[in-house]
Protein backbone atom coordinates (compact mmCIF):
# COMPACT_ATOMS: atom_id res chain seq x y z
CA UNK A 1 0.00 0.00 0.00
CA UNK A 2 1.48 3.33 -1.03
CA UNK A 3 1.83 6.05 1.58
CA UNK A 4 -0.45 9.01 0.95
CA UNK A 5 0.29 12.70 1.23
CA UNK A 6 -0.68 12.71 4.91
CA UNK A 7 1.66 9.84 5.71
CA UNK A 8 4.52 11.39 3.77
CA UNK A 9 4.27 14.68 5.65
CA UNK A 10 3.92 12.87 8.99
CA UNK A 11 6.98 10.76 8.26
CA UNK A 12 8.93 13.87 7.24
CA UNK A 13 8.08 15.63 10.51
CA UNK A 14 8.87 12.54 12.58
CA UNK A 15 12.19 11.77 10.86
CA UNK A 16 13.42 15.38 10.98
CA UNK A 17 12.57 15.79 14.67
CA UNK A 18 14.16 12.44 15.59
CA UNK A 19 17.34 13.37 13.68
CA UNK A 20 17.44 16.79 15.38
CA UNK A 21 17.09 15.00 18.73
CA UNK A 22 19.83 12.46 17.91
CA UNK A 23 22.30 15.11 16.74
CA UNK A 24 21.68 17.15 19.90
CA UNK A 25 22.17 14.14 22.17
CA UNK A 26 25.37 13.09 20.40
CA UNK A 27 26.64 16.69 20.67
CA UNK A 28 25.92 16.58 24.41
CA UNK A 29 27.82 13.31 24.80
CA UNK A 30 30.82 14.45 22.70
CA UNK A 31 31.21 17.84 24.42
CA UNK A 32 34.36 17.98 26.55
CA UNK A 33 33.92 18.99 30.18
CA UNK A 34 36.69 21.59 29.85
CA UNK A 35 39.77 22.48 27.91
CA UNK A 36 43.40 22.04 28.89
CA UNK A 37 45.00 25.19 30.39
CA UNK A 38 48.50 25.90 29.10
CA UNK A 39 50.22 28.56 31.23
CA UNK A 40 52.32 31.27 29.59
CA UNK A 41 53.84 34.60 30.67
CA UNK A 42 50.95 36.25 32.49
CA UNK A 43 48.35 34.42 30.41
CA UNK A 44 46.67 31.05 30.15
CA UNK A 45 45.94 29.56 26.74
CA UNK A 46 43.09 27.06 26.65
CA UNK A 47 43.53 24.14 24.29
CA UNK A 48 40.31 22.35 23.40
CA UNK A 49 40.17 18.90 21.81
CA UNK A 50 38.74 18.74 18.32
CA UNK A 51 35.19 17.44 18.57
CA UNK A 52 32.07 17.67 16.39
CA UNK A 53 29.78 19.34 18.94
CA UNK A 54 29.40 22.65 17.09
CA UNK A 55 28.73 20.89 13.79
CA UNK A 56 26.24 18.48 15.36
CA UNK A 57 24.47 21.33 17.16
CA UNK A 58 24.24 23.29 13.90
CA UNK A 59 22.74 20.27 12.13
CA UNK A 60 20.25 19.93 14.97
CA UNK A 61 19.17 23.56 14.54
CA UNK A 62 18.72 23.14 10.79
CA UNK A 63 16.69 19.95 11.21
CA UNK A 64 14.57 21.51 13.95
CA UNK A 65 13.82 24.46 11.65
CA UNK A 66 12.90 22.08 8.81
CA UNK A 67 10.60 20.24 11.23
CA UNK A 68 8.80 23.51 11.95
CA UNK A 69 8.47 24.31 8.25
CA UNK A 70 7.14 20.80 7.56
CA UNK A 71 4.67 21.18 10.44
CA UNK A 72 3.27 24.41 9.02
CA UNK A 73 3.09 22.89 5.53
CA UNK A 74 1.25 19.85 6.94
CA UNK A 75 -1.43 22.15 8.34
CA UNK A 76 -2.03 24.32 5.26
CA UNK A 77 -1.27 21.75 2.54
CA UNK A 78 -4.25 21.09 0.19
CA UNK A 79 -4.61 17.31 0.58
CA UNK A 80 -5.95 15.53 -2.53
CA UNK A 81 -5.97 18.91 -4.25
CA UNK A 82 -8.71 20.20 -1.92
CA UNK A 83 -7.92 23.31 0.05
CA UNK A 84 -10.17 24.53 2.81
CA UNK A 85 -10.68 28.15 3.89
CA UNK A 86 -8.63 29.43 6.80
CA UNK A 87 -11.69 29.87 9.02
CA UNK A 88 -12.30 26.10 8.90
CA UNK A 89 -8.88 25.49 10.46
CA UNK A 90 -9.34 28.01 13.29
CA UNK A 91 -10.47 25.52 15.91
CA UNK A 92 -9.53 26.15 19.52
CA UNK A 93 -7.55 22.92 19.93
CA UNK A 94 -5.60 23.46 16.72
CA UNK A 95 -4.77 27.05 17.61
CA UNK A 96 -3.55 26.06 21.10
CA UNK A 97 -1.37 23.24 19.76
CA UNK A 98 -0.07 25.48 16.97
CA UNK A 99 1.03 28.13 19.47
CA UNK A 100 2.65 25.51 21.73
CA UNK A 101 4.45 23.87 18.79
CA UNK A 102 5.72 27.25 17.57
CA UNK A 103 6.95 28.31 21.02
CA UNK A 104 8.64 24.97 21.76
CA UNK A 105 10.31 25.00 18.33
CA UNK A 106 11.56 28.54 18.86
CA UNK A 107 12.86 27.78 22.36
CA UNK A 108 14.66 24.61 21.22
CA UNK A 109 16.34 26.42 18.32
CA UNK A 110 17.25 29.43 20.47
CA UNK A 111 18.68 27.21 23.22
CA UNK A 112 20.75 25.20 20.76
CA UNK A 113 21.97 28.38 19.06
CA UNK A 114 22.92 29.93 22.39
CA UNK A 115 24.88 26.78 23.30
CA UNK A 116 26.71 26.75 19.96
CA UNK A 117 27.58 30.44 20.20
CA UNK A 118 28.86 30.00 23.77
CA UNK A 119 30.95 27.00 22.77
CA UNK A 120 32.37 28.87 19.77
CA UNK A 121 33.28 31.89 21.89
CA UNK A 122 35.10 29.71 24.41
CA UNK A 123 37.15 28.17 21.60
CA UNK A 124 37.98 31.39 19.75
CA UNK A 125 38.67 33.51 22.83
CA UNK A 126 41.02 30.99 24.37
CA UNK A 127 43.65 33.40 25.75
CA UNK A 128 42.89 34.45 29.33
CA UNK A 129 44.72 36.89 31.62
CA UNK A 130 43.13 35.23 34.65
CA UNK A 131 45.72 32.63 35.66
CA UNK A 132 43.14 30.63 37.61
CA UNK A 133 40.87 29.96 34.62
CA UNK A 134 39.73 26.38 34.15
CA UNK A 135 39.07 26.63 30.40
CA UNK A 136 35.28 26.25 30.51
CA UNK A 137 32.98 25.00 27.77
CA UNK A 138 29.25 25.53 27.33
CA UNK A 139 27.18 24.41 30.30
CA UNK A 140 26.50 20.72 30.53
CA UNK A 141 22.94 19.76 29.64
CA UNK A 142 22.15 22.57 27.21
CA UNK A 143 22.67 20.47 24.07
CA UNK A 144 20.57 17.67 25.56
CA UNK A 145 17.83 20.01 26.74
CA UNK A 146 17.56 21.61 23.31
CA UNK A 147 17.48 18.14 21.75
CA UNK A 148 14.54 17.04 23.92
CA UNK A 149 12.71 20.27 23.13
CA UNK A 150 13.24 19.63 19.39
CA UNK A 151 11.72 16.16 19.79
CA UNK A 152 8.81 17.58 21.77
CA UNK A 153 8.22 20.21 19.10
CA UNK A 154 8.03 17.46 16.48
CA UNK A 155 5.35 15.68 18.52
CA UNK A 156 3.36 18.91 18.83
CA UNK A 157 3.62 19.47 15.05
CA UNK A 158 2.29 15.95 14.47
CA UNK A 159 -0.59 16.69 16.85
CA UNK A 160 -1.29 19.88 14.89
CA UNK A 161 -1.44 17.90 11.67
CA UNK A 162 -3.95 15.46 13.16
CA UNK A 163 -6.12 18.30 14.47
CA UNK A 164 -5.95 20.02 11.07
CA UNK A 165 -7.05 16.80 9.36
CA UNK A 166 -9.98 16.54 11.79
CA UNK A 167 -10.95 20.15 11.08
CA UNK A 168 -10.76 19.46 7.33
CA UNK A 169 -12.96 16.38 7.57
CA UNK A 170 -15.49 18.28 9.71
CA UNK A 171 -15.54 21.08 7.15
CA UNK A 172 -16.03 18.66 4.25
CA UNK A 173 -18.75 16.80 6.19
CA UNK A 174 -20.58 20.07 6.93
CA UNK A 175 -20.26 21.01 3.25
CA UNK A 176 -21.86 17.72 2.20
CA UNK A 177 -24.64 18.20 4.74
CA UNK A 178 -25.39 21.65 3.27
CA UNK A 179 -25.60 20.21 -0.24
CA UNK A 180 -27.91 17.40 0.91
CA UNK A 181 -30.01 19.94 2.77
CA UNK A 182 -30.38 22.12 -0.33
CA UNK A 183 -31.34 19.33 -2.71
CA UNK A 184 -33.08 16.96 -0.33
CA UNK A 185 -35.76 19.24 1.13
CA UNK A 186 -38.60 18.41 -1.23
CA UNK A 187 -41.71 17.43 0.67
CA UNK A 188 -44.67 15.38 -0.50
CA UNK A 189 -46.90 18.47 -0.65
CA UNK A 190 -44.54 20.13 -3.12
CA UNK A 191 -44.93 17.23 -5.52
CA UNK A 192 -47.96 17.55 -7.79
CA UNK A 193 -48.12 14.53 -10.05
CA UNK A 194 -49.93 14.63 -13.35
CA UNK A 195 -52.94 12.39 -13.08
CA UNK A 196 -53.66 10.20 -16.10
CA UNK A 197 -56.88 10.78 -17.95
CA UNK A 198 -57.47 14.25 -16.60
Amino acid sequence: MAMGETGSLSMTIAILSILAFCFGIVAENKKPASGTPIPGKGIVICKYPSDPTILLGSLSIILSFLTSVSGVVAIIYPYKGKSVPAHALKTTNLMVFFVIATVVSFVSQALMMWTIITESLHRTRNVHHDLTTLCPTAKTGLYGGAAFLALGAGLFWLSCQMLALNARSDYEYDDEEDIKGQYGQVTATDYNPVQPGV
